[in-house]
């Protein structure tokens, strides 16, 4: 009777996992959401439907918010996403959400605009791909939007000797984006500290103000792109 009872459980089980979806799979995509292939292969200006986790959020303004999202094939960015206050607060890391919007591109960077949200159910936080050896290469184009590092890069001279510039042509402030140039593997790579992202007075935001030419630092941050490769940092470290 026990053995009776013991398969009538694990038959139970296999039936209700098959029953979520590929064993319960977080990576499963709900019916009518587009793969990453699909979504990449979609025409730009047509109305989107994806499924992805939270990596990080620019802070929420007026009813929206911009997100750099991935699931295991690759990154999106959602900008100025719909989304309430109270919602916004649970965008922590690792948050599933499934977004409508509309496919566009800017200087580049492939993106969503115009959607909306909802939660969804799994948590997941991809690691940090070490881009240090693919500055320069077409193949990083592919990893747009998604976590990356940088690892024993040296800090180049932006102008002047100065080791980053407030906005991209020294125009602003203290409170302004910062730029700043690194070099590894013979190639240089423009770095943005989003004050949106990290604001100023984070450590990240200090942290580059009194960066100098030559040093050497680790960085994690997100594949952002404008005309090419600019990521946007959550991290350094002065080596």
């Amino acid at each position: 009777m026990k053995r009776f009872l013991a398969l009538l459980l694990a038959l139970t089980m296999i039936f209700a996992l098959a029953a979520c979806g590929k064993s319960g799979d977080i990576f499963a995509k709900s019916k009518g959401v587009m793969s990453f292939d699909e979504y990449m292969a979609a025409e730009i200006g047509s109305r989107v439907t994806v499924e992805a986790f939270v990596q990080g959020c620019q802070s929420w303004w007026d009813g929206k918010i911009t997100v750099y999202a991935q699931d295991k094939d690759g990154g999106y960015f959602f900008y100025d996403m719909a989304c309430s206050e109270a919602d916004a607060a649970k965008l922590v890391p690792g948050t599933k959400i499934k977004v409508t919007g509309d496919k566009a591109e800017w200087a580049g960077l492939i993106e969503i605009m115009d959607a909306t949200f909802e939660f969804g159910k799994g948590t997941w936080v991809a690691d940090a791909l070490d881009i240090s050896k693919m500055f320069g290469q077409e193949d990083l184009a592919k990893h747009m939007s998604e976590r990356i590092s940088v690892s024993g890069a040296t800090i180049a001279d932006k102008g002047d000797g100065l080791a980053f510039f407030y906005n991209w042509d020294n125009s602003g402030e203290d409170g302004s984006d910062l730029y700043f140039d690194v070099e590894s593997n013979g190639e240089k790579c423009t770095f943005v500290v989003r004050r949106y992202l990290t604001p100023p007075g984070s450590d990240v935001y200090e942290a580059v103000k009194n960066l100098q030419v030559g040093q050497t630092v680790d960085i994690e941050g997100f594949l952002y792109w404008y005309e090419g490769a600019q990521p946007h940092i959550t991290s350094i470290t002065v080596k």
